[in-house]
């Protein structure tokens, strides 16, 4: 857990205002960015980043390897110092942390429990809520060697969860996992974000799913090339001018609005309780782009109507109330 911050968000004329509705939206601020990058060996890495995260808002950074993502994510909680530019943090700020790769000698015997508290003590029940929010109760003694990509993706969140965190910062968070279960791992983010009203910066190398949810797509190649929702970065000339107009095509937003969740082994739990091995006939489905195999099958293996021969994921086109148009 990370706490130290840079400098606070509140200046003297913000405390002054304390108790206006400008004052508690600058209260609301986790993290903030102006003009930052970072500099090595006579370089730049990244450079003229500005952004915010605020309670309850999910940003996504997406770019291609090397745009500096983690780096600015690593710039934002203060494991890298700004070479320049100005970040500033709100006072006492708790973040949690899912890193893009984690070292781990895997000849050792290493449990789900024992992962928990690697960093730090847990007291029994922030460990038990933790896991029970993340599916992986069932899992504590077992070692993570033998873990599902998914299910270490759990685990590490778990972890990152446990001590309550202001702010989640997720690096490639369903990387190593299948389509469902990315699927599964979206569904999760979304839920801790609404039970516990933490800021999310979620990094994705993943160009073509974005979630939803999210409140800002920052699109970065060494610095920022374009920002908004994920349907405004999709069709912004520096997105397309960076990725080409067939990636464009196929970005989609992942939206997900049904009665049963996708167990990470695969299973289907429903809304009544039950766990079944397959969707029910009525189970309301998956709003999601879907690519179609052209046999009336899609990746996410339900049965469709074939249809006919348009871009390979359907264009973000969404109505009012979130849902896909048709």
């Amino acid at each position: 857990m990370l706490d130290r911050p840079i400098s606070t968000d509140v200046t003297a004329a913000g405390a002054q205002a304390a108790g206006t509705p400008a004052a508690d939206h600058q209260r609301d601020i986790l993290v903030s960015l102006s003009q930052a990058g970072i500099r090595r060996q006579g370089r730049y890495l990244v450079r003229g980043v500005d952004f915010s995260i605020r309670r309850g808002e999910i940003v996504t950074l997406i770019g291609p390897n090397g745009s500096g993502k983690s780096t600015t994510a690593k710039m934002a909680i203060g494991v890298y110092k700004a070479d320049e530019g100005r970040v500033t943090r709100k006072a006492g700020l708790k973040v949690g942390y899912v890193p893009q790769k984690l070292a781990v000698d895997w000849t050792l015997p290493l449990t789900v429990e024992r992962l928990m508290t690697l960093t730090g003590p847990l007291t029994r029940r922030e460990l038990l809520d933790a896991v029970e929010a993340t599916g992986v109760a069932h899992l504590l003694k077992a070692e993570v060697q033998r873990l599902s990509g998914g299910e270490f993706q759990r685990a590490l969140l778990a972890r990152a969860i446990a001590r309550r965190p202001d702010l989640l910062v997720l690096d490639e968070p369903v990387q190593g996992v299948d389509f469902n279960g990315e699927i599964a791992l979206y569904d999760l983010i979304k839920t801790i974000r609404n039970r516990t009203g933490c800021g999310i910066l979620l990094i994705s190398h993943d160009l073509h799913i974005v979630m939803a949810e999210t409140d800002t797509v920052i699109c970065l190649n060494g610095h920022v090339c374009c920002r908004g929702t994920p349907e405004v970065v999709s069709r912004s000339p520096e997105y397309l001018k960076l990725f080409g107009a067939r990636a464009a095509q196929t970005l989609a937003v992942y939206s997900h609005h049904h009665d049963h969740t996708h167990l990470p082994d695969g299973r289907v739990l429903h809304a009544d309780g039950t766990v079944t091995a397959d969707c029910h006939p009525d189970d309301g489905h998956h709003d999601h782009a879907h690519r179609d195999a052209g046999n009336g099958t899609c990746s996410c293996g339900h049965p469709h109507a074939p249809q006919p021969a348009q871009p390979v994921l359907r264009l973000n086109g969404y109505t009012p109330e979130g849902r896909p148009r048709v």
